[in-house]
Formats: structure tokens, C-alpha cells, sequence
């Protein structure tokens, strides 16, 4: 698939006001939208091989990464490598985080 048209792709409803779109991947890439509900949690965890970036491209978030926590804003970024932990709160409704994991979630790709 070498393109991602986000009005065809419907969202993937995690519970407790989490919702996942996969923009895309190859074996080495992903791209995911994860969308929460105002007060959403991501629980802190760490990821064994997986290192992430993610960008807020709306709303705003209570983050947390390796003990540090931060608000984080429209055009803000964190990083958390493999084996640090990292967690976020949704601040507003709606709030969006375009992330992206190397290498790809599998995971991700298995029916629930």
C-alpha cells in the first residue's frame, strides 16, 4: 500500500477512549494515528525492541518519558527508545498522536 487516505481507513476502538488508525509500514517503519478522549490514558510502559517518536498533531498531553513528565502541545514531539518508559494523558478531547515505531508492531497487525 503505498498510500494512506485517512477518510477511507475507519478507526480501530481500543476502549477506554483510545482509537488507532495504521497510516502505514514496511518491515523497518510504522505510522500510527492514536486518537483519545479527553482524560485517556496511555499507560506507562516500555517497549522491548521498539523504539517510538510521537507527535502531537492535536489536542494536548501529560507525558511522561524515563521519570520526566512534560505537557506537550501541537507540534511538540517525545522520543522514547527501546526499554524507557513512557506514558500520556489526553488533555483536551480528541487529542491526536501521529507515532511512529521502528521497527513495525506486529502486534499491530494481529486481529485482536
Amino acid at each position: 500500500m503505498n498510500y494512506f487516505e485517512g477518510a477511507t481507513v475507519p478507526w480501530t476502538e481500543l476502549g477506554d477512549g483510545l482509537r488507532r488508525k495504521i497510516v502505514g509500514h514496511t518491515p523497518q517503519l510504522m505510522s500510527v494515528l492514536m486518537q483519545f478522549d479527553k482524560g485517556a490514558v496511555g499507560t506507562p510502559h516500555a517497549h522491548d525492541i521498539h523504539d517510538q517518536i510521537a507527535f502531537v498533531v492535536a489536542g494536548s498531553f501529560e507525558v511522561q518519558v524515563n521519570g520526566e513528565t512534560r505537557i506537550l502541545r501541537v507540534g511538540d514531539a517525545f522520543i522514547a527508545p527501546h526499554h524507557q518508559t513512557h506514558g500520556v494523558i489526553a488533555l483536551e478531547h480528541h487529542s491526536l498522536l501521529l507515532d511512529q515505531f521502528s521497527p513495525r508492531r506486529d502486534d499491530f497487525l494481529s486481529p485482536a
